[in-house]
């Protein structure tokens, strides 16, 4: 019973430590890592925090990526 209630705590506090800013890909990445983590050998927890850094870098690439077409179009963000 102390493992659930331990896991939930854990992801609150993971989830309530991000900036909104920087949270951008964050939520849905835990959730697919989450369940994969739950499939593969019970770690759902360890599943979650993976995937919530990878949703934050894969969103800062693409952000990059979209940064550099726009000044290679001429076009800039306002």
């Amino acid at each position: 019973m102390k493992s659930p209630l331990l896991a939930v705590a854990a992801v609150l506090l993971m989830l309530g430590a991000t900036s909104a800013a920087d949270a951008k890909g964050c939520i849905k990445g835990a959730i697919v890592g989450g369940v994969a983590g739950h499939y593969a050998g019970h770690h759902g927890v360890l599943g979650a925090a993976a995937g919530c850094l990878y949703g934050r870098h894969h969103a800062k690439e693409q952000e990059k990526q979209q940064q550099q077409q726009g000044q290679v179009n001429g076009q800039g963000k306002l």
